[in-house]
C-alpha cells in the first residue's frame, strides 16, 4: 500500500510516500480502507516530536510511529474475530491515535471502540474532518459548563476547533461571540455566531464585556486578559495554544480558581460515545464540517506546513481514496 512514512523527527520534509505493508491486525482489530484522513496540530507534534515531554510517549531520540496521523473515514476491509460492531463494508470514521496512529496511509487498523458509523449525509472527506477537532469543541465546552441562554466567547473561532465550537454552542442554546480575522468574519456568521469580533479592530479583553464561558483555541492573550473578561461565575478553558498559555492554565488557573471563576485547560479524548453526539448533530443538520483545501496523499507535507501556520479556516483533509 501507499503510505507517507518518516524514520525520524523534524519539519515536514522528513516524510515520503513510500510503499509498505498493509498492516496485520489481532482478534479485536479492524481494518480500515481509508478513503480520507485530517491535518491536526497533534500531527505536526508527532512529527517535530515537541514539546520535549512528548517523546515519552512518541520515543526519545527516534520516532516509535513511522506513519502517523489521527482522523480518518472509509470502509471496513476485515475484522478480527471478536469485533461485533463492525463488519465488511460498513462506512466508518473515527480517531487512530491509542491505535498507533496511520492514518496517513490507503488502510490502517483501529479498535472498533474507536470508530462509529459515518454520517450519512457527509462524504468521507467531511467525515474524516470531525474526530479530533469536533470532539474538542464539544469536551471544551462540556468542561467549561455552557448552559443554554450563556454568553460564550470563542477565540480562534476559525479554526478546526473553533468552527465546530461556534455550532455546537449554537446548537446548545448559547449567544456566541467569535473572535476571528478579517478574512474570516463572513464565514464565521454563516456557522451562526451571534456576534464577530475583528481581533485586528477589537480588543476583547478590554472591551468592558464579560463572558460565562471563554474557550480560547489556540488563543494568544495571556490567562489575565481571559480572565477579565469573565463574569464573576465564569468559566475559561483552553485548548491549543503555547508553551506559556499552557503553564498558565495548569499552575496559574487552579489558584485563579478558588473563588467564583474557574480557569483550566482541555486535554481532548475523541471516544466512540462523542463520535455518535456529533454524527447526529451533523445528521440532523446542526453542523457541518468547514473543509478549506483537500490534498492528495502525496502534499501531506504541504498540508502540515499549511497548518503549522496557524492560519487554516476550518480543517484541511487528505483524499486518499477519490
Amino acid at each position: 500500500m501507499k503510505a507517507i512514512v518518516r524514520e525520524n523527527y523534524g519539519p515536514p520534509d522528513v516524510l515520503r510516500l513510500d510503499d509498505v505493508p498493509v498492516p496485520t491486525f489481532d482478534d479485536v482489530g479492524v481494518l480500515v480502507r481509508v478513503h480520507a484522513a485530517s491535518a491536526n496540530a497533534g500531527d505536526w507534534h508527532l512529527l517535530r516530536g515537541t514539546p520535549l515531554p512528548f517523546r515519552l510517549v512518541a520515543g526519545l531520540t527516534k520516532p516509535k510511529f513511522k506513519i502517523i496521523g489521527n482522523d480518518i473515514a472509509g470502509t471496513v476491509e476485515a475484522v478480527g474475530r471478536n469485533v461485533t460492531q463492525c463488519k465488511p463494508g460498513d462506512e466508518v470514521f473515527g480517531e487512530l491515535s491509542r491505535c498507533g496512529f496511520g492514518a496517513y496511509a490507503e488502510y490502517a487498523v483501529a479498535r472498533e471502540s474507536a470508530l462509529a458509523r459515518k454520517p450519512a449525509n457527509l462524504s468521507f472527506e467531511e467525515a474524516a474532518s470531525v474526530p479530533t477537532s469536533g470532539c474538542t469543541a464539544l469536551q471544551a465546552l462540556r468542561r467549561g459548563e455552557l448552559q443554554s441562554s450563556q454568553r460564550v466567547l470563542i477565540h480562534g473561532a476559525a479554526g478546526g476547533v473553533g468552527t465546530f465550537a461556534v455550532q455546537i454552542a449554537k446548537a446548545l442554546g448559547a449567544e456566541v461571540t467569535a473572535v476571528c480575522s478579517t478574512r474570516n468574519a463572513a464565514l464565521i456568521r454563516s456557522l451562526g455566531a451571534d456576534h464577530v469580533l475583528d481581533y485586528t479592530r477589537t480588543d476583547f479583553a478590554n472591551s468592558g464585556e464579560t463572558f460565562d464561558l471563554i474557550l480560547a483555541v489556540n488563543g494568544d492573550r495571556s490567562i489575565w486578559d481571559y480572565r477579565r473578561a469573565l463574569t464573576p461565575t465564569g468559566r475559561y478553558v483552553m485548548s491549543g495554544g503555547s508553551n506559556r498559555q499552557l503553564c498558565e492554565a495548569l499552575f496559574l488557573g487552579p489558584l485563579l480558581s478558588i473563588g467564583g471563576q474557574k480557569l483550566g485547560n482541555l486535554l481532548a479524548k475523541p471516544n466512540q460515545p462523542d463520535l455518535h453526539v456529533l454524527r447526529d448533530l451533523m445528521e440532523a443538520g446542526k453542523l457541518r464540517p468547514v473543509i478549506e483545501r483537500s490534498y492528495r496523499l502525496s502534499e501531506v507535507p504541504e498540508a502540515l506546513r499549511h497548518l503549522e501556520t496557524g492560519h487554516a479556516s476550518g480543517k484541511l483533509v487528505v483524499t486518499i481514496r477519490p
